[in-house]
Order: structure tokens, then C-alpha cells, then sequence
């Protein structure tokens, strides 16, 4: 199989087309798909070779596969990794990031508005395994500078967080991490690889869900982890291989296509909620708006630092708290009700009653989830459209 050289110098939109391409033998134009779960080889002592890892080549489809090596390459180049990894899952992805590297008696530390998996592996999983776990509002300096210990060996955060768009400063807790010798786990989920870019600001390990704007279509799930060669290498793919979160050929052709088109989607994505956004921050029925991209996000400057674009997602807060959220949601005739994101559709979904629904009621709204509020993913619709589908409902 051929592959084509000096692929980091491309600008982006040329490495989402080509990035990491093998062709076959055949010349395909498309990438293939290697719907195979082995390998053969010409003799026994290749065989030994590629198991002891003297001779490169592929061995498992659970270990990797051509079709899951094409869309590595592309991810590395466009995050700018050492190496990446990709699994089933986004979850699968934060959860290996973490779990190839726990020990009993190390301390984690993790902002505290986090997607319900991902508070329900700080707060259930790592406990079990004797990982001790602090959450920390992740917009208070002070409270992270406190919370490191001797002990203290990772960090995870979700910015902007799910669902309430709160942000993280990714430099600062890269600079407290790196004087205490913690491993930073950044979840860039919902402002894309285009958008932020989390391991030039010092963090470690990138992860996301690609079931989001990677395929952007609602079609398939997946999950990446990007960091150094080292990490990836000696603590990632040990784990991975042997537990077998591995991501199905078929899907992670998907991934490849959506790719292609993923900085031509995230535009629209963007120019749209921008105007969503706007059109909401001047409702009478609305509380409150949260987004990045607008003046009024009350960590705007820290947007306008670390974020390029203020992304797809929106949330937002009616009055009349739940009654008012569940009627506004059953007169849409446009927006779907869907707990997914970053699909071509516009989606929105109720946190309170369902991504983050296995979360105390009492912590929700201590962690600013109350039951008047919505995420909205916005997607590539008429801006005009969407906002006439908001308008009626609201009325």
C-alpha cells in the first residue's frame, strides 16, 4: 500500500480531503474499506516478527486495521499529535485515556460540569478502582490551585463543558499540571479540532467523540485519543488491545468521508448559531443565554483567547422552568428532539431529564443544570428557517 509523504506541512482543508490516505494495489480513489477481522502472512517468521513488533504490518483488526490507520493518520495531522488511537466510542475514548494509567491511591482532579458518562466515571468508576476524585469549578483558578495534592496524577476537563458551555482556561491548568507532574486530559468535543486546539495550549491528551462533528451525520459512533508517541504507544495500546474497545472498519470509513467536509460543515455550524444565539439573547421568554461566541458569555475574553469560533452549541434557559422548556420543545417543527449533537440537523434536548439526568437534583442545579434549560445543537438548516421554527414556538 502506498502512502503519500510530508503530509504536516498541508494547510487543513487538504489534509482533511487526503490526510493518511493508503491506496492498495487497486488505485482507489475513495479510501477502502477492510471489512476483515485478520491478517495472513507469507511465513511463520513474519508472522513472529509482527507479534513481537519487530516488523510492521497489521495482525488484528481488534489491534488495528488499514481503514482505522487511514483515519488515525488524518487525525493526528489535523490535532498536530504525536500519535492517535481510535476506539468505539467517545466514551470508550475518555474512559481508556484514563484507565490505561490509573493506580490505587493516585488523586484525580476534574471540573465539575461534566457530560453524565463522564461525572458518572469520575464519581462512580475511578472511586471503585481506589482513585481518589475531586471535582473543582473549572472557572475558579483559586480552587484548582488548591485542590492538587502529592498525590494528584491526572486532570480531565470537558471546555466548553456539557451542557452549560461553561469554559476552562486550558493554558493556566496546562501550567498547574505541568508543576505537579499531572497528565491533562482535555475533552474538545464541542469545539471541534478546528476550533481549539487543546495540546498547543499544554495539554497532553486530546479526546473525542467522532460520533459528533467528525461524522457530523448522525450515522455512526467513534471515539479518538490523541497525545505523545510514549503515551500512546506504552500506556494506551496495551490497554486498548487488550480490553477491546475497538472501532468497527465500517465505521471509521464514515469517519474518514465526514472528514473531508468537516471545515466547510463546522462554517455553517458556527454562522448559524451565532445568529440562533442572537435571536434567542433578545426573547422576552428567554432567561439567559450561553454561548462562546457572544459578548455576553461570562467567560467571553477567555473565548476569544483559546476558542477560534464559538462552535454549534447553544444553551439557554426559559422561564417557567421545565412546563415552560417541554412545551417550547413540543411545538418545534423543524428542530428534532434528540440528545445527540453536532449533526447536520439542528437537535435539542432537556439535560436535566436526560444526558444528565443520573446526576443528584440538588447537584444539577448547584452546578447551574436547572430544569428551564435546553441544549441546542445547531446544524447546516436555512438560519432563516431555524429561527422562524424558534420564533413560532416561543409564541
Amino acid at each position: 500500500m502506498k502512502k503519500k509523504e510530508n503530509q504536516s506541512g498541508w494547510n487543513t482543508s487538504t489534509k482533511l480531503v487526503r490526510g493518511g490516505t493508503l491506496r492498495s494495489n487497486f488505485g482507489e480513489t475513495s479510501e477502502a474499506i477492510f471489512m476483515n477481522s485478520g491478517f495472513c502472512y507469507e511465513s511463520a517468521e513474519i508472522a513472529e516478527s509482527r507479534f513481537n513488533g519487530e516488523a510492521p504490518g497489521f495482525v488484528y483488526s481488534r489491534y488495528n486495521n488499514p481503514t482505522l490507520a487511514m483515519l488515525e493518520e488524518r487525525l493526528r495531522l489535523l490535532e498536530g499529535a504525536e500519535q492517535a488511537c481510535v476506539v468505539a466510542s467517545g466514551m470508550a475514548a475518555v474512559f481508556a485515556s484514563l484507565a490505561c494509567q490509573v493506580r490505587p491511591g493516585e488523586h484525580l482532579i476534574a471540573s465539575k460540569v461534566l457530560f453524565g458518562s463522564c461525572y458518572y466515571i469520575a464519581t462512580q468508576v475511578l472511586p471503585r478502582l481506589g482513585v481518589e476524585v475531586t471535582l473543582v469549578d473549572g472557572k475558579n483558578l483559586k480552587e484548582w490551585e488548591q485542590a492538587f495534592k502529592k498525590n494528584t496524577k491526572y486532570v480531565f476537563i470537558e471546555t466548553p463543558s456539557n451542557p452549560n458551555l461553561e469554559l476552562v482556561d486550558i493554558a493556566a491548568i496546562a501550567k498547574l499540571c505541568k508543576s505537579h507532574g499531572a497528565f491533562f486530559i482535555v475533552d474538545n468535543v464541542f469545539a471541534s479540532p478546528l476550533y481549539q486546539h487543546p495540546l498547543e495550549l499544554g495539554a497532553d491528551c486530546v479526546v473525542y467523540s467522532t460520533t459528533k462533528h467528525i461524522d457530523g451525520q448522525g450515522r455512526c459512533l467513534g471515539g479518538a485519543v490523541l497525545g505523545s508517541a510514549e503515551f500512546i504507544a506504552e500506556k494506551l495500546l496495551p490497554f486498548h488491545r487488550h480490553t477491546g474497545p475497538a472501532l468497527s472498519p465500517f465505521n471509521a470509513w464514515i469517519a474518514l468521508k465526514g472528514l473531508e467536509t468537516l471545515d466547510i460543515r463546522m462554517e455553517r455550524h458556527c454562522d448559524n448559531a451565532e445568529k440562533v444565539a442572537s435571536f434567542l439573547e433578545e426573547n422576552s421568554k428567554i432567561e439567559r443565554v450561553i454561548y462562546p461566541g457572544l459578548p455576553s458569555h461570562p467567560q467571553y475574553e477567555l473565548a476569544q483567547r483559546q476558542m477560534e469560533r464559538g462552535g454549534n452549541l447553544i444553551a439557554f434557559e426559559l422561564k417557567g422552568g421545565k412546563e415552560a422548556a417541554f412545551r417550547f420543545m413540543n411545538r418545534l417543527k423543524i428542530v428534532d428532539i434528540s440528545n445527540n449533537l453536532g449533526d447536520a440537523k439542528t437537535l435539542i434536548t432537556h439535560p436535566a431529564t436526560t444526558t444528565h439526568s443520573n446526576i443528584d437534583a440538588e447537584e444539577r442545579i448547584n452546578l447551574g443544570i436547572t430544569n428551564g434549560m435546553l441544549r441546542m445543537s445547531v446544524g447546516l438548516e436555512s438560519a432563516v428557517d431555524l429561527i422562524a421554527d424558534l420564533e413560532q414556538a416561543l409564541g
